[in-house]
């Protein structure tokens, strides 16, 4: 894998307090957020997304959710070939 880099990103210090969570909450929430929107634009894999994140890809893939983002998307093929069999 690549090296690691690092992303710096200034916010208002008064943002955390406002949505009354601790700094490390908001960062961590805003770190997720990044993540999942570029999974979202299919800028990044969901492994490639959850290692941004820090997380695990399940706990990354299961989070996708509170964004408004499906972890995964079928198509009307896939869903009909997948339900074939139950029907």
């Amino acid at each position: 894998m690549d090296g690691m880099r690092t992303l710096s990103v200034q916010y208002p210090g008064s943002i955390p307090a406002v949505m009354n969570v601790a700094p490390e909450l908001f960062e961590e929430e805003a770190r997720m957020a990044m993540a999942v929107k570029l999974f979202e634009l299919g800028r990044l894999t969901s492994g490639q997304a959850a290692v941004m994140a820090g997380v695990p890809r399940a706990a990354f893939l299961l989070q996708c959710h509170r964004f408004g983002v499906f972890s995964a998307e079928w198509s009307d093929e896939e869903l009909a070939h997948e339900f074939s069999t139950v029907l």
